[in-house]
C-alpha cells in the first residue's frame, strides 16, 4: 500500500514476480482496494491477501505513525516474517517506517546496535557488484556502528553476492589513514584492528565504483547523498546515450546495438536492482524507492528471494557479530 504509485504498480510488479520467479507473494493491504486495482489492470493472481488497516504516509513521523496505526500494512507485513508466515518483506513505502517496524516487530541480530540500509551498486568490473552501507538508515553514526556495518557487509558480500574474499573500504576524503573527520579516523582504527574484517583501507569517492572494493561503509547521511547522486548520473548517462548516440542511427544499426544498450542499461539503471536491503535485523527486508514502478517491484522481490535462498540470515546469526 506504500509508494508513489501504489497500489497499481506494486500489484503489477508483484503479480509478475509470482508468475516468473516461483515466489509465493503475500499482498498486505486493504482487500477492497487491492481487488479493485487488480480488476482495473486486468490482472489475475492466486496470491494470498492479508488485510491491514491504514498506511504510514510519507509525511508521518515513523514511530508516532506506527503507534497511531498499529495495524498499518508495513507493521502487519513485518509481523508475518516474525511469525514465520513469510520469509521476507518488500516495501516501497515510508523507509523510516519500514526500518522502525522491522526493529519493533522483527528485532535486531545479536551484537548489532543499529541496522543499515545496504545498496547493491554496479562497478567498473562486469558482474562484480558493490555493496554500500549505510545509505540512509542512520544519519548520525558512531565508529562502532560502522564497524558493525563492515561485519554485516562482509558476510553478505561473501554469501549472497558470491565474493570469495570481500575487500572492505571506508569512505573518506583521502586514501591515507590520517585523512577524514573524527568519525572516519576513529572508525579506520577499529576496522584495522578487527581481524574479522578484511579491511582494505580508505576509499575516495572517485574509487567507490572502481571494482577495487566489494563493500564500502559510511554513515547514512553521506551514503544517501552518494547513492542518489550515483542514480542521477546513471539516468543522465542513459539520456545522453539516447540523445547523442542512438538518435541519428538507422534502424539496422539500432537493432544491432540494442543488446549492448540493454546490457548497459542493466548495469547503470537503479531500477534493475530493485531496492536496498535493511541489514542488521533478524529477517530479510528490502526497501524500494517511493517512486518504484512495476519493474522495480519485480526486481525488489527477486532480490529478497535471492537473499532468502542463499540463507543470508542464517549466516549472519552464525557469525557471532558481537564485537570482540
Amino acid at each position: 500500500m506504500g509508494g508513489d504509485y501504489a497500489p497499481d504498480e506494486i500489484l503489477a510488479g508483484a503479480v509478475q514476480a509470482q508468475a516468473e520467479l516461483e515466489a509465493d507473494v503475500i499482498l498486505v493491504g486493504d482487500p477492497e482496494t487491492i481487488a479493485a486495482s487488480l480488476e482495473k489492470q486486468g490482472l489475475t493472481t492466486d496470491a494470498q491477501i492479508v488485510a491491514s488497516e491504514g498506511v504510514i504516509d510519507m509525511h508521518d513521523e515513523a514511530m508516532s505513525g506506527l503507534k497511531r496505526k498499529p495495524k498499518a500494512s508495513i507493521s502487519v507485513a513485518m509481523s508475518l516474517v516474525k511469525q514465520g508466515e513469510a520469509d521476507a518483506v518488500f516495501s516501497a513505502g515510508h523507509s523510516g517506517a519500514s526500518m522502525a517496524a522491522a526493529l519493533l516487530r522483527i528485532g535486531r541480530l545479536p551484537g548489532i546496535e543499529r541496522p543499515a540500509i545496504g545498496a547493491i551498486m554496479p562497478s567498473a568490473i562486469p558482474d562484480h557488484p558493490l555493496l554500500m552501507l549505510d545509505v540512509g538508515a542512520i544519519v548520525d553514526c558512531r565508529p562502532r556502528y560502522l564497524e558493525q556495518f563492515a561485519r554485516i557487509g562482509t558476510i553478505y558480500s561473501k554469501y549472497a553476492l558470491g565474493v570469495e574474499s570481500p575487500r572492505v573500504g571506508l569512505l573518506s576524503i583521502g586514501e591515507e589513514s590520517s585523512k577524514g573527520n573524527d568519525l572516519t579516523l576513529k572508525t579506520h582504527q577499529l576496522l584495522k584492528e578487527n581481524a574479522q574484517i578484511p579491511f582494505a583501507g580508505n576509499v575516495e569517492g572517485r574509487d567507490v565504483l572502481s571494482g577495487n572494493f566489494d563493500v564500502v561503509v559510511c554513515d547514512g547521511f553521506v551514503g544517501n547523498i552518494l547513492l542518489k547522486f550515483a542514480e542521477a548520473v546513471g539516468d543522465v548517462m542513459l539520456q545522453l546515450c539516447q540523445e547523442e548516440i542512438l538518435t541519428d542511427l538507422d534502424d539496422t544499426t539500432k537493432a544491432t546495438l540494442a543488446p549492448r544498450f540493454k546490457r548497459f542499461k542493466q548495469r547503470v539503471d537503479y531500477v534493475e536492482h530493485g531496492g536496498a536491503l535493511l541489514l542488521g535485523i533478524d529477517g530479510i527486508c528490502v526497501i524500494g524507492h517511493g517512486s518504484s514502478k512495476a519493474p522495480t517491484i519485480y526486481n525488489g522481490i527477486r532480490l529478497a528471494k535471492d537473499a532468502v535462498e542463499r540463507g543470508v540470515i542464517d549466516r549472519l546469526r552464525e557469525a557471532e557479530l558481537v564485537t570482540p
